[in-house]
């Protein structure tokens, strides 16, 4: 499987259960295996299939949550 990883940055978190939710919902987005959120650091890194899932639908997902994010660029 060909995945690429993405870092996201999230605002509009105010605790850990904020970071939970949001990995508990990109789990649920077909062809996402890997998601780890931070309220620390304010950051969503997601490993996805890029066959089965877009960083768009990581983005229209993480904003129905009622957070703000955005695609920062690779390091």
């Amino acid at each position: 499987m060909n995945t690429t990883t993405h870092t996201f940055r999230v605002t509009g978190m105010h605790c850990g259960s904020c970071a939970v939710l949001i990995d508990d919902i990109l789990t649920d987005l077909d062809g996402v295996v890997f998601t780890q959120t931070s309220m620390k650091s304010g950051c969503a890194v997601v490993r996805i299939d890029p066959d089965r899932c877009t960083t768009s639908e990581v983005l229209a997902t993480i904003a129905r949550a009622g957070y703000r994010a955005e695609e920062l660029a690779p390091t």
